[in-house]
């Protein structure tokens, strides 16, 4: 009986925690005959052994011809020629990156955010095609929308291997999404953003702006089946959209990606997470949105601009400011397009939000690195307002009008007297 309660003991270690089941398993083995069985079982248990790092780098080009054959089952002369998991150094695009030429053409990157995507994506791969090249497959697909077939000829790369890295890698993006797409995380950095704000809009009164937000619509493939007329926009191609916040230097701070392109922005709002969980902007903060939003107080603070046409100068000067705060939304939009122009054309309408999240993410990084690109000027999209339920659209009213005031505060002081500014 002691060699049999040992036995069990190993066992009950062999579990990973010890649980019902667990417990179960060792009372019910007390009771069986085959404790002998499972002690000589345990052991001959198989160990794995460590694997050597560095292995296809360091050990494999030390082989001599006879052993690498015997290992392989094949010259080592047929496998250079393949270019099987190794740089082929006469890809044109791959000699233009480590030739130290200006990446931006093939890549739409500079090397240095390219350089910070590689390192948010460090990971210890000890086979396949190394974190570099696997990278750059990825970006080059993300900047020329080619199709798998092309980027596969493009870096001399089996087809099914480009279609795998390019799926690997995005997720390995999305993956890092907390770490370049977030809200403000202190006091102070939130006072940096509404002081941008500030500025942008060229009065003090939007100095409690913490972001502004709109939707922009993302072309893809039209998807088949009868829900394809779902993603028709009011301009007739298909598309899904991107809701998106972004800060005063255009980095974008939240996003929800997904819906269909016919579906108004005021109800995607309204079944997005910044909505329903109204945890940002914090109070005494709203958001700047454009006249397609209703204007809300709670459960999210959202100032848009009066409907034309407006009634008297304090609401055209209000919608001045407004405007020239709440554009930077726009021009960050206009600034990943530009840098990812037709990616979505092949990609499958279910693949289509992780692509989105993932130029998001390379948008901020080359926000942060201040490696931009002239934005493209698309038309506005000018949505009629939506309404939200419960009569939320005129809550923010009041607020509108305390900064309608602040900002015509100055313009309707009395003339009794001079005033006098300093040059």
């Amino acid at each position: 009986m002691p060699a049999e309660k040992e036995i069990l003991c190993v066992l009950f270690e062999e579990l990973s925690e010890p649980d019902e089941i667990g417990i179960n398993v060792c009372l019910t083995l007390q009771n069986t005959l085959d404790v002998t069985v499972i002690a000589l079982a345990l052991q001959n248990k198989r160990e794995h052994p460590n694997r050597v790092k560095g292995f296809v780098e360091t050990v494999v080009p030390n082989y001599c011809d006879p052993t690498f054959a015997s290992n392989f089952r094949m010259k080592r002369q047929t496998f250079q020629a393949r270019h099987y998991c190794a740089i082929n150094a006469t890809v044109p695009v791959l000699q233009r990156y480590f030739g130290g030429e200006d990446t931006r053409p093939d890549f739409r990157l500079g090397r240095e955010a390219i350089q910070q995507l590689t390192v948010a994506l460090k990971t210890d791969r000890q086979h396949g095609w190394g974190p570099t090249l696997e990278t750059l497959v990825f970006l080059f697909w993300l900047a020329t929308g080619s199709a798998y077939r092309v980027v596969s000829r493009v870096f001399s790369m089996p087809l099914p291997t480009v279609h795998r890295v390019v799926h690997k890698i995005v997720d390995e993006v999305v993956a890092v999404l907390p770490q370049f797409v977030h809200f403000p995380r202190t006091q102070e950095e939130l006072q940096v953003v509404g002081d941008g704000f500030a500025r942008l809009a060229n009065h003090q009164a939007f100095g409690k702006t913490a972001g502004a937000v709109d939707g922009c619509h993302i072309r893809i493939k039209c998807p088949g089946g009868p829900d394809g007329h779902d993603y028709k926009n009011r301009k007739l191609f298909p598309s899904v959209v991107l809701q998106a916040v972004c800060d005063h230097q255009g980095r974008f701070i939240d996003i929800f990606v997904g819906y269909p392109g016919s579906v108004h922005d005021a109800r995607i709002l309204k079944n997005s997470p910044i909505y329903t969980r109204g945890t940002y902007p914090p109070p005494g903060y709203f958001l700047l949105a454009d006249g397609g939003y209703p204007c809300l107080q709670e459960p999210l603070a959202l100032i848009t601009p009066y409907k034309r046409p407006v009634r008297g100068m304090a609401e055209q000067r209000f919608n001045y400011h407004h405007s020239k705060g709440r554009t930077i939304i726009e021009r960050a939009f206009g600034m990943m397009k530009t840098r990812f122009r037709c990616i979505f054309l092949e990609a499958h309408t279910l693949f289509v939000p992780k692509v989105v999240t993932a130029c998001v993410i390379l948008h901020n990084i080359c926000v942060g690195v201040g490696d931009e690109l002239e934005e493209v000027v698309e038309e506005e999209d000018n949505q009629p307002p939506g309404e939200l339920d419960g009569g939320e659209s005129q809550s923010g009213a009041a607020w509108r009008a305390a900064l309608t005031n602040e900002v015509s505060a100055l313009h309707e002081a009395p003339l009794d007297h001079d005033y006098f500014c300093q040059p």
